[in-house]
């Protein structure tokens, strides 16, 4: 060991691990895509990293590794960075009257299936199979079309951590992960 390294029990770590035996992410994947973030944020290209990629970014879960939520906060922070940067981007391409079109288009899609009865918001996984627990969707998904409706309030990080416990026959996972990330591409989009 050179004088230059530490051994990695002494060396500062940017999160703190996961408590006692519960799992976190692993140091190595999270330490490699927030680089990358930062080279990319740092690089200041148009697409190299979009929000939507950091949203999405997920880590094997393993003993000793970070602690999920406070990675999960800095993935918030970082993905809000990108966000702002893609909005600036945006106006200046499309020009404001198109950029708060499209903006308004996807929340208009949003609005409308949410707006759909209580239980038939989403396509359900079969009887043998679990998906998100319905009523709990639905009280998420009545929160959110109040948002874009009339503006109550919600954030992004509420919208972002939101958990579903599983239920036999529930909601399909994909859609509603997919509609939870259109509204989180809309609140940043509106900053």
């Amino acid at each position: 060991m050179t004088e230059t390294e530490a051994p990695r029990s002494t060396r500062s770590t940017p999160f703190p691990d996961a408590p006692g035996r519960r799992k976190g992410y692993e140091k190595r994947a999270v330490d490699t895509f927030l680089e990358k973030a930062r080279d990319a944020f740092e690089a200041n290209e148009p697409g190299a990293l979009r929000s939507t990629e950091v949203r999405s970014a997920s880590f094997p879960l393993v003993r000793g590794g970070y602690a999920i939520g406070p990675v999960d906060a800095a993935l918030g922070r970082v993905e809000d960075a990108f966000a702002a940067r893609e909005r600036e981007y945006a106006l200046s391409r499309l020009g404001a009257r198109a950029w708060v079109a499209e903006t308004r288009d996807t929340a208009q899609v949003v609005l409308d299936r949410l707006s759909r009865p209580r239980g038939s918001r989403f396509d359900r996984v079969g009887l043998a199979h679990y998906g998100y627990r319905i009523e709990e969707v639905d009280i998420v998904a009545d929160r959110i079309a109040r948002y874009l409706a009339a503006g109550d309030p919600v954030t992004a990080e509420q919208v972002r951590s939101v958990a579903f416990r599983p239920q036999r026959n529930g909601y399909r996972e994909v859609q509603v992960d997919a509609v939870l990330d259109a509204v989180v591409e809309v609140m940043l989009a509106v900053g």
